[in-house]
């Protein structure tokens, strides 16, 4: 049996509040222990100067897989994931056709497997063809390896379904991904609305339309006891919305894209295509709400919102192009320039909001270096730079 030890790093593990300088041992694929171990490495990795933790995991990508692979595949994408030290992705449904059935979520991890790279957790619909008027077979999901339940890229309209989608989740542990949106007041948006939509003439999205939504699931989640998890927030409102909910001890999680802690709707100034996306870039304060709400851990999670498309799909012109950015590769620097450097979060926080909290939310057996747990590990040298070239 292979023995690897990870030498002279600062092992930083929130699961366990492990911050030290110690060596990290790895036995057949499963953690063995940190420090002194009765053990012989058959392979040693010298991490001086480097942060060892637990895989990071991101809980909000988009595969395309199957129906769309011009824009990405399994391979693909797990393969960006990997480059970017993410070792496990949550795939959302909004595929052709839709996640929604056993054998959808089975045929991910057939091609996860296939591939090699990195943990795929597929997330299934929470209606039929996320038409968002029945719901798909919750259980026979679950049955096939889903882990959550979602209709992003579009909100579940409906309250009855959305609560009954709670309840059926919580039978089985499993929490309800919201993408919180009211079409009505987005509908035909291509930016936020605000200053610069009006000053660039251009259909705004208010604020409110994710507001709105964001409030009416947290109601639900009340009158249910379901496990709620609001994915890719974007404004104030919906940051201190999701915080008075924790307050009042309801089960709500929330979560922050990179893109929406570092640009704003100014960026549209360019009409580069490449700042589109939904929910839309928002104002500097939106930004600084959505920084304190990592600070303060009413956002528990950071996760990348990957969503690529093929560039020709990106070239065409900014109301007739789609929604979305990748980030796999970009998630970790942009949080290091962001987030650490100017003193907003440190790296225990950093990484727990990278780690172990998307794998509660998920309920997956991922994101610790507790002896015994899946070796995934992920060695971050905190001072390289380098280049991103597309």
């Amino acid at each position: 049996m292979s023995t690897l030890r990870i030498t002279g790093g600062r092992v930083i593990d929130p699961s366990q509040g492990v911050d030290q300088v110690t060596d990290l041992w790895i036995e057949g694929g499963k953690i063995a222990g940190l420090g002194p171990q009765p053990l012989h490495a058959t392979q040693t990795i010298d991490a001086a100067g480097k942060i060892v933790a637990p895989g990071l995991i991101d809980m909000h990508v988009h595969l395309r897989e199957p129906g769309r692979e011009e824009d990405e595949t399994i391979a693909t994408g797990t393969a960006a994931a990997l480059a970017g030290g993410v070792t496990s992705v949550a795939c959302m449904p909004n595929t052709e056709p839709a996640l929604d059935s056993q054998a959808a979520a089975e045929f991910v991890h057939l091609q996860a497997d296939r591939a090699g790279n990195a943990n795929v957790f597929p997330v299934g619909a929470v209606t039929k063809g996320r038409q968002g008027t029945e719901l798909a077979e919750i259980g026979g999901l679950v049955g096939g390896g889903a882990v959550a339940f979602t209709d992003d890229g579009s909100p579940v309209t409906s309250a009855e379904i959305m609560r009954r989608a709670l309840e059926y989740c919580r039978m089985f542990g499993k929490a309800v991904l919201s993408h919180a949106e009211d079409l009505e007041l987005s509908r035909g948006g291509v930016m936020n609305e605000g200053f610069e939509s009006m000053r660039l003439g251009l259909r705004g999205m208010p604020a409110a339309a994710e507001e709105v939504m964001i409030h009416r699931d947290i109601e639900l989640a009340q009158l249910t006891g379901g496990k709620l998890h609001i994915l890719h927030v974007s404004t104030a409102g919906g940051v201190d919305l999701i915080r008075r909910g924790k307050q009042r001890g309801i089960q709500v999680t929330g979560e922050a894209c990179p893109h929406h802690f570092t640009l704003t709707d100014k960026c549209l100034r360019t009409f580069d295509s490449n700042f589109k996306m939904a929910p839309p870039l928002r104002t500097e304060a939106d930004v600084q709400a959505i920084i304190e709400g990592l600070k303060d851990g009413t956002l528990d999670v950071i996760a990348t919102d990957h969503a690529p498309h093929a560039p020709e799909k990106k070239a065409r012109e900014l109301d007739q192009c789609p929604n979305g950015i990748i980030g796999l590769e970009t998630l970790l620097p942009v949080c290091v320039g962001a987030l650490i450097e100017p003193g907003h979060l440190t790296w225990p926080r950093l990484i727990e909001k990278l780690t172990i909290n998307p794998a509660r939310v998920l309920g997956i057996d991922r994101g610790t270096l507790k002896p015994g747990a899946v070796a995934d590990v992920t060695v971050i040298d905190p001072s390289a730079e380098w280049t991103i070239d597309a």
